[in-house]
């Protein structure tokens, strides 16, 4: 598999729990060597999606296709080829963080010697040698979530999935794994990622998917789904009431904010854009501070997905999704 070929192919994909519907015709494309995230809210259909991709749950129909082998005809194949990293970090906290390496190494029937050396490299990797030794049980949550991927990397897959892999984490453990992502995609693994923070797939991702009601309703590079969304404005403050007064009539098309002493004046970011609006203002009016905004993916995902939210944990039962 060539960092040009397909790592997963999804074509239409479908996936109902009785009357309700998860996955809606779910198309994706996903390139070897890259990190794909899967954006949606809780219960938007992206731990259903990562089930199916893993083999571990049936779908209704559609077409999938996870390094190089067809589901579900070549479910066995796919599994060789693939680890994946839930929610929350399955480690076995009365083991050791070598211990819970080698166990994957003897489970994967790597050999003992091969078990042992696998286990010290990831140790190394993941900067847990000093924690080795010690139950995974006294590991911090970041430590703990190291030691979750590194055993997911024991028989060197070439796809992994990550279903929201920082829940829970504090901000320094975040970024610390998103550091451990960066790494694995320069070794050359595909990472499917599923997230429901915006800054977390800005991040890491090559390409996003935003998940809403069975469907994609966007998919594309952080800059590309954030120039989707129109609203960006430019925020003038002003000293004096007066200076505000004036700018309002040279600028009609604003929103005036009297008791902030402030106008907000729709702008697309663009340089040529700011230069013919600043030009209209009079050099004579005495500015505070001017402050732009433009669309960011906290933009595009509430403008495509509003405020809706269900509840895939209920799934087997009452699912009511989302997702393509």
């Amino acid at each position: 598999m060539t960092a040009q070929s397909a790592a997963i192919e999804v074509t239409d994909l479908h996936k109902s729990f009785g009357d309700h519907r998860v996955l809606a015709g779910l198309d994706l494309h996903v390139p070897a060597g890259t990190v794909f995230a899967l954006l949606g809210a809780n219960g938007a259909g992206k731990t259903t999606a990562v089930r199916i991709l893993s083999t571990l749950l049936p779908f209704d129909s559609g077409s999938v296709t996870v390094a190089g082998h067809p589901l579900p005809g070549s479910a066995r194949a796919v599994r060789r080829a693939i680890s994946v990293t839930g929610q929350f970090a399955a480690v076995d906290k009365l083991l050791t963080g070598r211990e819970n390496l080698t166990l994957i190494g003897d489970l994967n029937h790597l050999g003992r010697q091969a078990s042992r050396r696998r286990a010290a490299d990831l140790l190394e990797r993941f900067d847990l040698v000093g924690a080795a030794d010690h139950r995974a049980g006294t590991y911090s949550g970041g430590m703990a979530r190291r030691l979750d991927i590194a055993m997911s990397l024991v028989a060197d897959p070439a796809v992994l999935f990550l279903d929201e892999p920082t829940t829970g984490l504090d901000p320094r453990s975040r970024r610390e794994m998103w550091t451990v992502v960066r790494e694995l995609v320069r070794g050359g693994v595909t990472v499917f990622l599923t997230t429901q923070y915006l800054d977390e797939a800005d991040e890491l991702a090559d390409r996003i998917a935003v998940l809403d009601h069975g469907r994609v309703v966007a998919e594309g590079t952080a800059r590309e789904l954030e120039s989707l969304v129109p609203g960006g404005h430019l925020e003038l403050h002003f000293v004096t009431a007066d200076d505000l007064r004036r700018a309002a009539d040279a600028l009609p098309d604003s929103a005036v904010d009297a008791d902030a002493l402030a106008l907000t004046v729709p702008t697309d970011g663009s340089i040529a854009s700011l230069r013919a609006l600043l030009g209209r203002v009079d050099d004579g009016l005495t500015v505070d501070r001017v402050s732009l905004h433009t669309p960011n993916l906290d933009d595009v995902f509430f403008a495509l997905t509003g405020s809706r939210r269900t509840d895939e944990t209920a799934a087997t039962t009452t699912t009511k999704a989302v997702a393509r």
